[in-house]
């Protein structure tokens, strides 16, 4: 009974500085996000309970000098190479797949515990992981931060030949405040790539951060109505 108590302890506590540092590369705005990194230090964790404690239960006076935990080892190295294959980097530098790839490997972590026979700790480490993917982020939203709630959202625009493009990021800066009346936070322009065309046309990159309830199409129809904008294409990241 003391090892289950210490064994959630341990989780719990993996869970909670995980979500420590997934709150920290939320805030800003990085690709490792809250799930991905809960994710990460409860399987972590768990893993690693499951060595040290494979260790006492299978070592004997003529089995001592076998580490039964090195194929296990090789599980979690080799599913590492599956879970790569979903993170995507898309064309707009948008890397996502973490919390997938994640998923995937905290599940081999699973498989190995349930195939040493630590069943308790795997429905326990089962339990937190939902917990750390579907509720908790929920919860830290809506009472952290509004940048906790903010997404992004990639916008390509193409306008006429001229010298207006400070006067068209300032008109977004200053039209987006405000947008939305439910959020504190406004459209904040973070990442500008600049581009000229070869019909003399000038192309915009922007990455903007903006309220999760905001409309794409709010976004959309702000930046159309701007002068010498000829069109835009807006995505949410």
């Amino acid at each position: 009974m003391t090892f289950e108590l210490e064994m959630i302890f341990k989780l719990s506590l993996a869970l909670f500085f995980g979500m420590l540092i997934g709150i920290d590369r939320q805030l800003k705005h990085k690709p490792l996000g809250l799930k991905t990194c809960m994710v990460i230090s409860v399987a972590s964790c768990l893993v690693t309970v499951v060595s040290i404690q494979s260790f006492y239960q299978f070592a004997s006076p003529t089995y001592n000098a076998i580490d039964p935990m090195r194929l296990a080892a090789q599980i979690v190295s080799g599913v590492g190479f599956l879970g790569a294959g979903v993170i995507l980097r898309r064309s707009n530098d948008v890397i996502s797949g973490l919390t997938s790839a994640a998923m995937i490997w905290a599940a081999s972590g699973l498989g190995i515990t349930v195939g040493a026979g630590f069943y308790s700790e795997a429905t326990i480490a089962v339990i937190l992981l939902i917990i750390a993917v579907n509720v908790l982020p929920l919860i830290i939203k809506s009472v952290g931060p509004a940048t906790l709630r903010e997404r992004d959202v990639a916008v390509k625009i193409v306008m006429e030949p001229n010298y207006k493009m400070t006067e068209l990021i300032k008109t977004i800066e200053q039209k987006g405040q405000g947008l939305n009346q439910n959020e504190k936070s406004d459209i904040r322009i973070r990442d500008i790539k600049l581009k000229d065309l070869d019909n003399g046309n000038q192309q915009i990159d922007l990455r903007l951060s903006a309220p999760e309830k905001q409309y794409t199409t709010e976004i959309y129809y702000l930046i159309k109505k701007i002068d010498f904008v000829l069109t835009v294409n807006v995505e949410h990241l």
